[in-house]
C-alpha cells in the first residue's frame, strides 16, 4: 500500500512533529510503503487552499497513492461539509484513508460503514439547516416584510436637480451605476420629503 501521510498545524509556532511521529509508527507498524509527506505548517484550517493539501489531492487524482493517513479529521478538513466533500472524493479514485484520533480506518469494511454514518448526519444536519433558513424566509415573507437589504432613502434635495436628464446623465451626475439612478429616480417621495424641499 503506497501511504501519503498529511499533517497540519494552525500557527508557526507550533510543530508537525508529533503527529508525524505517530503518523509513520502507525504507517511502519502496518507494514506500508510512505510515498510522501505533506505538511502545512502556520496554516489555519479555514483556508480555502493549503498548499501541502492542495499537492496531496494532485498526486491522488494522478493515481500515486493508495491510502491517506492524517492524525484527525480536523487536521484534514476546515469543517464537515469540507470533510465529506474531501474523503469523497478519495473514495471516488478508490483512495482509503486513516484517521488516528477517531479510529477511522478506511481500509476496512467497519472503517468504511463508520465513515457512511458519519456523512449521513452530516448531510442530515445539512439538511435541517436548508429547512430552518427555508422556514424562515417562509415567515418573514408571510408577514409582509421585505427580504434583502433596505432601500436606501435619497433626499429630493439630491435628486431634484438630475430629475430632466436621462438615466444615464442622472448616473453620471450622481456618481452611481445607471440601475441604481433608476431605482432612485422611480422612487414616489413621501409629501413630508417633498415639503422638506420646498
Amino acid at each position: 500500500m503506497r501511504v501519503a501521510i498529511y499533517a497540519r498545524v494552525s500557527t508557526s509556532t507550533q510543530s508537525c512533529e508529533t503527529q508525524l511521529g505517530e503518523l509513520r509508527a502507525y504507517v511502519a507498524a502496518r507494514r506500508w510503503t510512505p510515498v510522501r509527506e505533506y505538511t502545512d505548517e502556520g496554516v489555519s484550517g479555514s483556508k480555502e487552499t493549503r498548499p501541502a493539501l492542495d499537492l496531496l489531492l494532485r498526486d491522488a487524482r494522478r493515481r500515486r497513492i493508495d491510502v491517506v493517513c492524517f492524525w484527525s479529521l480536523d487536521r484534514l478538513g476546515r469543517s464537515l461539509k469540507n470533510l465529506i466533500t474531501l474523503l469523497d472524493e478519495f473514495q471516488s479514485l478508490g483512495i482509503a484513508f486513516v484517521s488516528l484520533r477517531e479510529g477511522l480506518d478506511g481500509t476496512s469494511s467497519a472503517g468504511r460503514l463508520q465513515w457512511q454514518v458519519i456523512a449521513a448526519f452530516g448531510e442530515f444536519e445539512r439538511n435541517r439547516i436548508s429547512e430552518r433558513v427555508r422556514a424562515g424566509l417562509q415567515r418573514v415573507k408571510a408577514s409582509g416584510k421585505r427580504l434583502g437589504r433596505p432601500q436606501r432613502e435619497v433626499p429630493e434635495s439630491i435628486l431634484a436637480p438630475v430629475r430632466g436628464l436621462s438615466v444615464r446623465a442622472a448616473a453620471r451626475q450622481l456618481g452611481v451605476s445607471s440601475a441604481t439612478a433608476h431605482r432612485w429616480l422611480s422612487h414616489k417621495t413621501s409629501p413630508k420629503q417633498h415639503s422638506k424641499t420646498h
